[in-house]
């Protein structure tokens, strides 16, 4: 079992989570969070700090957020690790609430 990042923490990126992970499963891209599937013990420290309820145990993941379980393991490879909290977005508040933001998920470094 496993527990994946999903919508909500597009455009956010809150790093709460990162700091309680003992295992260093996230990596970072440009405005999201990921979780590798392979690395996470599933101890659930992870879902409560994360201010937009952006984690889910993969057993409690809404039907519409079941891409990213795919999503984050597929990212999880490409991406760099991130094991310290940072600084969010400067915009991360505007899009705490903006539903359906799929559309604007960066899966690649600016160049």
């Amino acid at each position: 079992m496993t527990f994946v990042v999903g919508e909500s923490c597009i455009n956010c990126k809150y790093t709460d989570c990162v700091e309680v992970c003992p295992v260093d499963c996230f990596y970072e891209g440009p405005n999201f969070l990921v979780i590798h599937p392979d690395e996470c013990i599933d101890c659930a420290l992870c879902e409560p700090e994360c201010p937009v309820d952006a984690i889910f145990s993969e057993d409690e993941l809404p039907d519409d957020q079941e891409e990213f379980l795919k999503i984050n393991a597929d990212l999880a490879e490409e991406w760099p690790n991130i094991t310290e909290m940072k600084a969010s977005p400067e915009n991360a508040k505007q899009w705490e609430d903006v539903p359906n933001k799929r559309e604007h998920l960066v899966r690649e470094w600016p160049a």
